[in-house]
Order: C-alpha cells, then structure tokens, then sequence
C-alpha cells in the first residue's frame, strides 16, 4: 500500500486527488477521532450520487461542539450531486470540515474546484503490456483470460485496456481507426460503470474478429 507523504492528518476542507480512495482512506482515518469522524460514499458503485450528497448535506446541519470531519468519496461525482453541494462548501455550517477524495481532477465541476485547495497526491503507475499474444490471439485465450479477470475493479478494467494497447503497440500492430475506437469506447464505458468483464469480453472479441479479418 503506498503511503501519503504529504501528510497524515488534514484540519481543513481540501480536495484529495489520488490513485487508490480505499487505501488513502486506510491511512488518513487512524488520525482522526472516530466520534467525529464521517465517512459518504455509494456503497454500491464508486460514483458519488445526490443520495449521497444529501446525506452529507444533513450531516452537516448536525450541530457539534467539536470539529466534525466529513469524508466525500468516489471515483467520479454526479453534476447534480455536486451541484446541490455547492453553497454547504462555500459556506459549510460551524465546525464541519470537508475533505474529497477522488481519482481525478475531471470528475468534479470548476465550481467544485475552486472553492477548495486541493492536493495531487497521486503517484505515476508503471504500465506493464498485457500478457495475451494479440497476434495469436483466439477464443481459448480469451475464455481463460476472462474466467481469470470475473471480478475485477473498474480501474484494474482500464488498466488491463492500457496494458492491451500497450501490447498492440510492443507487437507493432497497426490498428485501423476503427479498431482504435474500440479502445477508447472501453475506457469510456468503465467510467459509465459498465461491468469490466463485460467490456474486456467485447474488446477481446472484437481484436480477434478483426485479426481473423487481416
């Protein structure tokens, strides 16, 4: 697990951008009083909702004596969840400090962005090629690389997607615009929360349909 540097404990409301929103909470959390401590996140997917920015919302209105920490966590945040979050940030109620946590600069509005510092705590991931023989690539590869990736995190989709690419490029295919289009359509589809082994099954399909085809 990779540790934050900058700091273990965070006293004002800030914007935590990040690779890993589990780990960073691991290791932020120990620090803080657990009475007073709040964690929000959709338990379900990793994109924050107006559910639960409702929530966060009435948890701030909570009066408190102390300093209440309220953690708002996920990999992307709805724009009417953000929205409706707007003026409790700009003008958070006594004593409640924010902190968000999230992987991306991109998944939250300019608005949301510059009412709160922010801190780049996310580390450069060395991308390894994938371990699939594009070349030969046919259904038994596929089939076992899939039954060995069933349950997989949206992430480690987009990693294996890259890692793909990044083998296409090591065997020095040429992909046609099309079969580029495939690649970035993944991506695209796992931050909409499309299932990974959904998306790889198609990607990896595709590949071989269009190797079949050359």
């Amino acid at each position: 697990m990779w540790k934050i540097n900058l700091m273990n404990f965070i006293d004002y409301s800030t914007i935590l951008i990040v690779n890993d929103i589990e780990a960073t909470l691991a290791e932020l959390l120990p620090n803080y009083p657990i009475h007073s401590t709040r964690i929000i996140k959709n338990e379900e997917k990793e994109e924050f909702l107006l559910i639960q920015a409702t929530q966060a919302i009435k948890e701030a209105y909570i009066a408190t004596s102390e300093k209440k920490y309220i953690f708002l966590c996920g990999s992307t945040f709805r724009k009417e969840a953000q929205n409706s979050l707007l003026k409790i940030l700009e003008e958070p109620p006594k004593n409640v400090i924010f902190i968000i946590i999230t992987n991306s600069k991109s998944s939250l509005l300019p608005t949301i962005y510059s009412r709160l510092p922010y801190k780049y705590l996310k580390k450069s991931v060395l991308k390894n090629e994938s371990i699939l023989d594009i070349n030969k690539l046919d259904l038994k590869d596929i089939y076992n690389f899939l039954k060995d990736n069933q349950k997989i995190s949206k992430q480690e989709g987009k990693d294996i997607v890259e890692s793909i690419l990044i083998k296409v490029n090591n065997q020095r295919i040429k992909l046609s615009h099309k079969e580029l289009d495939f690649f970035s359509k993944s991506i695209k589809l796992l931050e909409l929360n499309s299932r990974p082994i959904n998306v790889l099954t198609t990607l990896l399909l595709s590949m071989a349909n269009q190797k079949n085809k050359h």
